[in-house]
């Protein structure tokens, strides 16, 4: 992609802050959970490239978001950075016959790290418990509140330096398009975050399949988006 001079800064400050938050959250680890953190990254991976295309932006949505979340709310930070940069790096590899582009992998994968690292940060301190006078959900939902925007609008940032556009503007776009499946994923993370408080970590797998009809509804449904302004064009031109 078409860099400015501001924009190769800003992508620097998101790699390395990316990296220093996996550094710093490796120097906190006390306890490791070897099975669930496999199997959280294993199914994250896999699902990272089940992505759906945004219409008329640069970028993507991708079923590994609930079990990003899901490592944020049950294990360490670093587990969790570690779940979400290594995803987002897979998510961000392109298709056979595309370009590899290692700064846009970098840039994503220190993106989603990122908020990982916020919303991990969140979930396992005291102090947003209290806050939230120990209403169950409402940390979890803050949380993810807090992953969204650590998401969202470094990419709307990026996308408004290297194409000129407003940054207001681009960042409606991406909420408008992604937010419901935000919503969606944080209601998924609380039920199976409840859930495997009774019955076992192994409860994430079990939602794999509601994951990937709500992937197929969105699909289909922006398939339909970016097929009606050709439709209108066509019409307009008396096709």
């Amino acid at each position: 992609m078409k860099r400015t001079h501001l924009a190769t800064i800003f992508i620097a400050m998101i790699v390395v802050s990316g990296f220093a938050m996996l550094g710093g959250s490796a120097m906190t680890i006390t306890v490791l959970h070897r099975y669930q953190f496999l199997s959280l990254l294993a199914i994250s991976v896999v699902t990272s490239r089940m992505r759906v295309k945004l219409p008329g932006l640069d970028g993507n949505m991708s079923v590994n978001l609930p079990f990003i979340l899901i490592a944020a709310a049950q294990l360490s930070r670093f587990e969790a950075v570690a779940v979400a940069l290594i995803s987002a790096g897979v998510q961000s590899i392109p298709r056979s016959g595309g370009k590899l582009q290692p700064v846009r992998i970098l840039f994503n994968a220190c993106t989603v790290g990122l908020a990982a690292g916020a919303t991990a940060i969140l979930l396992h301190s005291g102090w947003l418990t209290q806050a939230t006078h120990r209403i169950v959900s409402l940390p979890l939902v803050a949380a993810c509140g807090a992953f969204f925007l650590v998401n969202t609008l470094p990419v709307a940032m990026i996308i408004s330096f290297t194409e000129g556009s407003h940054l207001v503007r681009i960042w409606s776009s991406i909420c408008h398009l992604s937010f419901p499946y935000y919503v969606a994923c944080t209601g998924v993370t609380s039920i199976i975050t409840a859930m495997s408080q009774l019955i076992g970590w192994q409860v994430p797998v079990v939602i794999l399949p509601v994951m990937l009809l709500i992937h197929r509804c969105y699909r289909l449904y922006f398939s339909q988006e970016s097929e009606a302004p050709l439709a209108a064009k066509a019409k307009a031109a008396g096709a």
